[in-house]
């Protein structure tokens, strides 16, 4: 079975300015670690990935990077391993990232945004604060992302593409489920996460992020915007899916000169991400 948001049917007010320039960052970095050679790229994320051998104890200097470990929060959210990595971090970010930062106003939203980054990797560097493998990744950013989201628009439907053998349709799946899938699945992959030493997918980082999502969002958002939005449009609509469900369209809302940014139907080893 193969499960992929592919947008939302939660047109945002405001240009997503702040969503735009994290993906725009975040795909600038990784086309200039991938011109890197092999020995220059692993230099630059030994300097700007986050450490918890070096951050327990500050006698243990980094003897590549310069930063002090507390920057490293926030620049290893920047890093990604591969194209797997930041193609799935950036299209969550895409499809959720909007209507969040619609919700907190954007400064707000990038104090919010690198505060989620934050609160993941230190949950990742409590599970193990030994551990000499570097964090990267902008999971735990997202993952906030993911559970304010959760707890504004939890009615809202996302279309899912869904592949099972032959069966090809796209789905209007309620934002709860989708995003309690997300979530449990992070649960269920500790058991591997735990029992493994070497690198792999950041779990702890996810879970940390998503419960500061959870927690901030209340006291981050907009005093006019509510906790649990109505959804929008009809759940379990089935289509077949087509070419126009990968595409977006710019719409004006009715009644607003404020455009309406709608989606519509249309590695590297040993590293944590």
């Amino acid at each position: 079975m193969f499960f992929l948001p592919l947008f939302d049917e939660n047109p945002s007010k405001n240009a997503p300015l702040v969503t735009w320039f994290f993906i725009g960052l975040c795909f600038i970095i990784f086309f200039y670690q991938f011109n890197l050679t092999s020995y220059l790229e692993l230099k630059f994320f030994f300097k700007y990935s986050f450490i918890p051998f070096f951050f327990n104890d500050f006698n243990n200097q980094n003897p590549i990077s310069f930063l002090n470990p507390y920057f490293t929060l926030v620049t290893s959210a920047f890093l990604h391993a591969g194209w797997m990595h930041i193609l799935g971090n950036m299209l969550y970010l895409w499809i959720f990232g909007d209507n969040v930062e619609d919700s907190m106003g954007k400064l707000r939203f990038v104090l919010f945004y690198l505060l989620c980054a934050v609160s993941g990797s230190l949950l990742q560097y409590y599970s193990n604060p030994y551990s000499e493998i570097p964090i990267i990744g902008a999971s735990g950013a997202i993952a906030g992302v993911l559970g304010s989201y959760l707890i504004l628009y939890p009615k809202a439907n996302i279309k899912v593409f869904i592949w099972i053998i032959i069966f090809i349709r796209t789905v209007n799946v309620p934002a709860w489920i989708v995003l309690s899938i997300w979530i449990l699945g992070q649960f269920f992959s500790l058991s591997n996460e735990i029992s493994s030493n070497g690198g792999g997918v950041a779990y702890f980082a996810h879970i940390g992020g998503f419960i500061a999502g959870l927690v901030l969002t209340p006291i981050m958002k907009n005093k006019d915007v509510s906790l649990f939005n109505d959804q929008l449009s009809s759940p379990w609509q089935v289509s077949k899916a087509n070419k126009s469900d990968l595409k977006y369209t710019f719409t004006h809302n009715r009644g607003s000169s404020l455009p309406v940014f709608k989606k519509s139907k249309g590695s590297l080893p040993n590293f944590k991400r």
